[in-house]
C-alpha cells in the first residue's frame, strides 16, 4: 500500500507507539487494566488542556466524533427550547447553530464572512436572557483563529451566567487556550486533533458551572446523557461499553504530549506548535501564495496559491507526491488547500514540507525561486 503523509487538518498520523498500543491484544473494558488506562487518559487530557484537579474541570471521554460529543453538551446542559446564540464565520461554527436548531433550541445567530475573525464585540449584542452562547475557537474550515479570552468576556458582561460552550476541536494542544481564565464552561475536541490519537473519541472538559447545571438538571436521553459518564469516568468507568482500543491508542499518544508540556510549560508548548504553522505559512508567502484566514490559527495553514492555480489544482500535485493536504469546503472547495501539523511534527519536518511545497507550485506551473521557501521557512523557525 502506498503510504501517505498526512498534513491535512485531521485525522493526523498517528506514532509508532500509538500503532503498537492499537496491535495490543484485546482486553475487556470493564478490566482493572481498563480502569487504569482511562483514569490514566484522563489525567492526561488534563495537563494537555491546564486543568488540574485543583481547578474542579472534569474530562469525559466518549466514544463518538467530536459533532457527537458537541450534540452531547448541548443536549446534557440545556434544556429543549433555551435561548442559544452562535457566533461563526465559518463551516463549523454554521454546523453548531444548525445543530442546535435541529435540537429545538430558539437560536439567535450572527454569521461573518468566511476567512475572517469574529470580532469579539459582537458578543456584547447577545440577549441578555441567553441561556447559552456557542463559539469555534479555531475554525478548521477556514483556518482563522478566534479571540475566545475577548469573546468569552464580551459574553459574560452582557450575562454572568451564560454557559460558554466552545469547539476547540483544532485548538486544544496547539493554540492558546485557558478555559478557567477567560471563564469558559465546556469544551469539546476529537482524538485526531492535536492529541494524535485514533479518530472516534470525543473530548469534552466541564467547568463546576457546567457541573452544577448539569446535575441539577432533567434527562436528557440517554447514551448522549452525560450525567451518566460523569457518575462513573472519575473512578475509571464509562456508562456504556467504550472503544476501549481507541483509549488505549489515545493514552500512548497522550503520555509523550503531556511529558513535553510538563517539563517546558503550556506556552512554550503552544509557542513551538505556531512557530511551525507560522514557518510554512511564511514559505508559502514567499512562494506567492497568500492566507485565506484573517488571523490564521496554529492549527491549520489556508493557503490561495498564486492565479491561475487553484487550491484543488495545488492539492492534487501535493497528493502526487505523497502528502496528503485538505482542500477547502463548500463555496470555497477549489480556491483554498489547508495544510496542519497538528500532532507529532517538528522544525524538520516544516522545513522538509516548505520544499514539497515549493515542488507542488512548480509542478502547477508557479514561476518561483528555488530554495526560497525554504529560506523563508528556517528565517521564521530563527525568528529574524
Amino acid at each position: 500500500m502506498f503510504r501517505q503523509r498526512l498534513i491535512a487538518p485531521g485525522p493526523v498520523e498517528i506514532s509508532g507507539d500509538v500503532q503498537r498500543a492499537l496491535s495490543l491484544p484485546q482486553i475487556h473494558h470493564r478490566s482493572p487494566e481498563a480502569k487504569i488506562i482511562l483514569k490514566r487518559s484522563l489525567e492526561l487530557l488534563r495537563v494537555v488542556a491546564g486543568l488540574p484537579e485543583t481547578t474542579g474541570w472534569q474530562p469525559l471521554i466518549l466514544t463518538m466524533s467530536g459533532t457527537g460529543a458537541f450534540e452531547a453538551v448541548l443536549s446534557s446542559l440545556v434544556p429543549r427550547g433555551a435561548k442559544f446564540a452562535s457566533l461563526s464565520a465559518g463551516k463549523f461554527g454554521e454546523r453548531w447553530s444548525d445543530m442546535a436548531k435541529l435540537l429545538g433550541y430558539e437560536v439567535t445567530e450572527q454569521r461573518f464572512a468566511w476567512g475572517e475573525s469574529i470580532p469579539p464585540s459582537a458578543a456584547s449584542s447577545i440577549a441578555p436572557e441567553t441561556r447559552a452562547l456557542l463559539v469555534t475557537h479555531s475554525e478548521t474550515s477556514t483556518g482563522a483563529l478566534h479571540d475566545l479570552e475577548r469573546i468569552a468576556r464580551a459574553a459574560r458582561a452582557v450575562s454572568p451566567e451564560i454557559l460558554i460552550i466552545v469547539d476547540a476541536i483544532t485548538s486544544l494542544g496547539m493554540a492558546e487556550l485557558r478555559p478557567v481564565e477567560w471563564g469558559l464552561d465546556a469544551i469539546v475536541s476529537g482524538s485526531q486533533k492535536a492529541v494524535a490519537g485514533p479518530p472516534g473519541l470525543g473530548l469534552v472538559f466541564l467547568s463546576p458551572r457546567a457541573l452544577e447545571v448539569l446535575n441539577t438538571g432533567g434527562s436528557s436521553g440517554c447514551y448522549l446523557d452525560l450525567r451518566r459518564e460523569l457518575k462513573v469516568q472519575p473512578q475509571g468507568e464509562t456508562a456504556f461499553t467504550p472503544a476501549i482500543n481507541l483509549i488505549v491508542g489515545l493514552n500512548a499518544s497522550l503520555e509523550p504530549i503531556a511529558a513535553e508540556i510538563e517539563q517546558i510549560g503550556l506556552p512554550a508548548y503552544w509557542a513551538g506548535k505556531k512557530a511551525l504553522n507560522d514557518a510554512l505559512l511564511a514559505a508559502a508567502l514567499s512562494l506567492g501564495c497568500s492566507s485565506f484566514a484573517q488571523v490564521p490559527s496554529p492549527a491549520c495553514v489556508t493557503l490561495i496559491p498564486p492565479a491561475p492555480i487553484t487550491g484543488r489544482m495545488l492539492w492534487s500535485a501535493l497528493l502526487k507526491r505523497g502528502a496528503r493536504a485538505q482542500t477547502g469546503q463548500d463555496a470555497i472547495k477549489d480556491a483554498i488547500c489547508r495544510i496542519s501539523f497538528m500532532g507529532h511534527f517538528d522544525r524538520y519536518d516544516a522545513l522538509a514540507f516548505a520544499g514539497l511545497l515549493e515542488e507542488a507550485l512548480v509542478d502547477c506551473g508557479a514561476q518561483v525561486t528555488r530554495g526560497a521557501g525554504v529560506a523563508a521557512a528556517w528565517q521564521a523557525l530563527e525568528g529574524k
